[in-house]
C-alpha cells in the first residue's frame, strides 16, 4: 500500500471510488488550526453539526445555524489543502422543500469552498438529494441514528435491533445511493445490520457505531483525542488523553502568574535583564 501523500485535494468523485477499496479515514474539524494538523492523515474533514455540542456546549445540535456551519466550514477549508471538506447542512435549512436545501446548500459552497455538503435523511430526502445531484452539488447522506431526529427516535440509542427498523434503514440506504448520493455516514447502526447493507449499496459507506466493514470510518476528532472527561461513547477509540495534559498545564499557568514566576524579562520586550515584574501597591 503507497503512503504517498498527493499534493492535489481530494474529490468526491475520489471518496465515490474508494467503494470496496482502501478504507476512508473521515475525522471531524472545526477550526483551522485542527485542520491544519489533521489534513495531511485523513480522506475527508467532516464540518459536523456536532460543533454545537463540542464547540459551543449545546444540548443537542439542534441551535445550529446555516451561518454557524459556513463560518467554520470556511475556517477548515483555509487550514486544509488535502483533504475533502463536507460541511453539515444544520436542522431546518433543508427540509422543507428541494428548492430550501439548494439556497442552503449554495451559499455553504460558494462561502466556504467546500466539496459538498451532509444531509441527516433517507428515503424522506431522496427527492432532496436528487435535486442538488442535479444541480452540481455533491451530498453525503447520513442514515441510522440521525442526531437532527433525537427527538423522534427517542434519544441517542442504537438503531436497526429490530426487523422492521432494520428494513426501513436499508430501505434508506438504498433510496439515497439510487438518488445520488456520493457517500453515506451510518451512525449508530447495530454491526450485522452495517455490514449487510454496506454490500447492499453502490456508494460508500463511513461508519461511526457501526461496522468494521464498512467503506470508511469517522469519529469526532474531540472524542479521538481524549478532550471530554466525563463521557466516552462505546463507540469511540481514544487514541490520546489530552484533557488532563490541557488542565495541568493551565493549572502551573495560574500558579506561575500568581508567583510572580511568568512573565520574566524573557518574555517582555525591552526588559532589563534579571528583572521581574514591579509589586503593586
Amino acid at each position: 500500500m503507497s503512503t504517498e501523500i498527493r499534493s492535489e485535494r481530494i474529490t468526491t468523485r475520489d471518496i465515490r471510488a474508494r467503494k470496496g477499496g482502501e478504507p476512508i479515514a473521515a475525522l471531524t474539524a472545526y477550526t483551522t488550526p485542527m485542520a491544519r494538523l489533521l489534513d495531511p492523515h485523513v480522506d475527508v474533514l467532516l464540518v459536523g453539526d456536532s460543533l454545537g455540542m463540542v464547540l459551543y456546549g449545546m444540548d443537542t445540535t439542534l441551535g445550529v445555524t446555516l451561518d454557524m456551519m459556513i463560518a467554520h466550514g470556511r475556517a477548515v477549508v483555509r487550514g486544509s489543502e488535502r483533504a475533502c471538506v463536507i460541511v453539515d447542512m444544520p436542522f431546518g435549512t433543508y427540509q422543507e422543500s428541494p428548492a430550501q436545501a439548494f439556497r442552503s446548500a449554495a451559499r455553504v459552497l460558494a462561502e466556504t469552498g467546500a466539496a459538498g455538503v451532509k444531509l441527516e435523511g433517507g428515503s424522506e430526502i431522496a427527492e432532496t438529494i436528487a435535486f442538488l445531484a442535479a444541480r452540481g452539488i455533491p451530498v453525503m447522506a447520513h442514515i441510522g441514528l440521525k442526531p437532527q431526529a433525537v427527538h423522534v427516535a427517542g434519544g441517542y440509542r442504537a438503531h436497526g435491533r429490530d426487523e422492521r427498523e432494520a428494513a426501513a434503514i436499508r430501505a434508506d440506504a438504498r433510496a439515497i445511493a439510487d438518488a445520488g448520493a456520493f457517500a453515506v455516514v451510518v451512525e449508530g447502526t447495530v454491526e450485522p445490520l452495517a455490514r449487510v447493507l454496506t454490500g447492499e449499496i453502490a456508494i460508500p459507506t463511513i461508519g461511526i457505531g457501526a461496522s468494521p466493514a464498512c467503506d470508511g470510518q469517522v469519529l469526532v476528532i474531540d472524542d479521538l483525542l481524549g478532550l471530554f472527561n466525563d463521557f466516552t461513547p462505546k463507540f469511540v477509540k481514544r487514541y490520546a488523553e489530552l484533557a488532563p495534559t490541557v488542565s495541568e498545564a493551565v493549572r502551573a499557568y495560574a500558579a506561575d502568574v500568581r508567583a510572580r514566576a511568568f512573565p520574566t524579562a524573557a518574555h517582555c520586550f525591552g526588559a532589563v535583564k534579571g528583572k521581574r515584574g514591579a509589586p503593586r501597591g
